[in-house]
């Protein structure tokens, strides 16, 4: 009947034990630092359900942030985010390009080799400068990268890294809601997200929203002056799935 997905487009009960544990964990880490169901959910996913990737991750991810936003966007730095979010317009096209044409191994070295110099620049400089040039760089690769891999966070949470647990969640929360609906949107007009990761995508969302709210004691824990060590060591372990996971 027209109008109703076919059998084989509904996701295994494997997929939903493996992959909505996988979201479940990201999304309490996510809700907890400001970023991290594409990083860890997207090692499993990409290895056991590839044909599921991008677009199962990127829908699933658009949950936490629209939680956050309503909790904590009054923390939010409006300014920069405007700068940021142009730039994750227009590195989305981009990452379309990757999905479409390159391979998912070289943009994936090429990512978290980007994401771990800056991770570098940071540890030697103290602190990666945030400024209208930054921001917009941010975003492009946060579009590049989150479109390609569904892993978009560490660019700009660097640029973040020294504010309070608040405000890094509040801003990305906003800037992950905007980046990942235009990346989603973007994908299907360019027929690039084929049913199956929009209902497999649908279905992970009740584990992204029980993360969610599991989150509290976490974030409390982070909030207590341990936010940058989080985001830090959270960006660092992104990067090196990202290179690893392509190299094996």
């Amino acid at each position: 009947m027209a109008g109703v997905a076919s059998p084989d487009v509904f996701p295994s009960t494997l997929f939903l034990l493996v992959a909505g544990l996988a979201v479940l964990a990201g999304a309490i880490v996510q809700s907890s630092v400001g970023f991290g169901v594409g990083t860890v959910a997207t090692p499993v996913v990409a290895l056991l359900f590839p044909d599921l990737m991008p677009g199962a991750l990127l829908i699933a991810a658009t949950v936490t942030p629209m939680f956050t936003m309503v909790r904590e966007v009054r923390h939010a730095d409006l300014r920069g985010l405007g700068w940021a979010v142009a730039g994750r317009v227009a590195g989305t096209p981009l990452g379309v390009a990757v999905v479409a044409v390159l391979s998912a191994r070289g943009m994936g070295l090429a990512a978290g080799g980007v994401v771990l110099a800056a991770l570098a620049v940071s540890a030697y400089s103290g602190t990666v400068p945030r400024n209208r040039t930054t921001l917009a760089a941010a975003g492009v690769f946060a579009g590049l990268g989150g479109t390609a891999t569904a892993i978009g966070g560490p660019p700009i949470a660097l640029l973040y890294q020294g504010e309070s647990g608040p405000r890094v969640r509040g801003t990305l929360s906003i800037f992950f809601t905007l980046g990942t609906l235009v990346s989603v949107l973007t994908l299907a007009a360019l027929h690039q997200l084929p049913e199956r990761q929009v209902v497999a995508g649908l279905a992970l969302t009740p584990f992204v929203t029980a993360g969610f709210f599991a989150a509290g004691p976490l974030r409390r824990y982070l909030d207590g002056g341990r936010t940058r060590a989080a985001v830090l060591g959270l960006v660092a372990v992104s990067a090196t799935v990202l290179i690893v996971r392509n190299l094996v």
